[in-house]
């Protein structure tokens, strides 16, 4: 379409953009520096990323008036891998039966009977499990026990599962079927539990080193925090016109004035969502036909860092200028 010389028009176009994580990736794979750097690089984003079409400038001849910035942060519920990161109990844990309460569990011997029944022996050791799991498994069976209070209980024969004795040797199991018609394994196998608990399962996450979760999403909103505190609480925000700084404030200082609010801990936002619960600057900032801009936000604490840089997608984090676009009519 063509222009009309000589005559410009003041639209309220915000521009906006963002760094993301995918499902069962971390914030290392993304950014592995302490700066997270935003209308830097647009290439290859959808609208729900970015609305810019060129690096660190305005479309065409436009210019721009920024009045408010907010930083908008995700919410989402974290995705692990099913591959490529494994985590592993430290010590055997024994294989119990699961009697009918009041009694007691006690533990399986190699020849499938358990103690008390049988006899240990040095060729009649009592059964105990390695287990390694894939870390989406672990945090689902995590949450699991959290919620209901009680181990995560998992079966001899499940995947991941290697039946060992007491110093973590293998140990083989008989399936040759006794006078009963069942053999040691079988009985094992049908009989056995292996109780994880919370620590259990909270050791095999850590053991991952880098590939594990972070404390906030390792233990959310107990002690740990989450995701939106750590990062507006120990980041820096530096908003650049050319070279020059036109605000650096802490992250605090621009929530998001948008997204899901409510009083519990089922959900956490920056800030109120309203469009006037954000910051807004004394003047606009003006930046003109094509000159650079950006926005940083950096972890400045090298601990901090280590932290967030496990963090599991899906995770979103926008800025947002708010304010006027001046542009050509068409």
């Amino acid at each position: 379409m063509a222009r009309v010389q000589g005559v410009r028009e003041k639209v309220h176009l915000p521009i906006y953009d963002s760094i993301s994580v995918e499902p069962e990736k971390q914030l290392r794979d993304v950014e592995s520096s302490s700066i997270l750097k935003f209308f830097v690089n647009v290439q290859n984003k959808t609208k729900l990323q970015t609305n810019l079409q060129s690096a660190s400038l305005l479309p065409h001849y436009n210019t721009f008036e920024a009045r408010a910035m907010r930083v908008v942060i995700s919410d989402l519920p974290p995705e692990y891998p099913s591959e490529d990161a494994e985590g592993e109990t430290e010590d055997p844990v024994p294989v119990m039966n699961d009697p009918t309460p009041p009694a007691k569990p006690v533990q399986f011997l190699q020849d499938g009977t358990v103690v008390g029944t049988g006899t240990a022996s040095a060729t009649n050791k009592l059964v105990f499990a390695n287990v390694k799991l894939p870390l989406s498994e672990i945090m689902s069976l995590l949450q699991e026990a959290r919620e209901s209070g009680e181990d995560a209980q998992l079966k001899p024969g499940d995947e991941g599962v290697e039946l060992v004795d007491a110093d973590g040797n293998p140990l083989v199991i008989s399936a040759t079927p006794g006078t009963d018609g069942t053999s040691p394994k079988q009985k094992i196998n049908a009989g056995g539990v292996i109780s994880l608990s919370v620590e259990d399962l909270e050791a095999m996450a850590k053991g991952l080193e880098k590939k594990a979760p972070p404390k906030h999403q390792l233990r959310p909103n107990n002690g740990a925090g989450n995701l939106i505190s750590q990062l507006i609480y120990n980041t820096v925000t530096t908003f650049f016109v050319g070279e020059k700084v036109m605000i650096q404030m802490p992250t605090w200082f621009f929530p998001s004035g948008a997204g899901p609010h409510s009083d519990t801990l089922h959900a956490i936002t920056h800030g109120e969502p309203s469009p006037l619960a954000t910051f807004r600057f004394a003047e606009p900032i003006f930046i003109d036909k094509q000159q650079n801009f950006r926005v940083e936000i950096e972890i400045p604490d090298s601990d901090v860092l280590k932290e967030l840089q496990k963090t599991y997608g899906p995770l979103k984090i926008w800025v947002v200028l708010d304010g006027f676009m001046t542009r050509d009519v068409q």
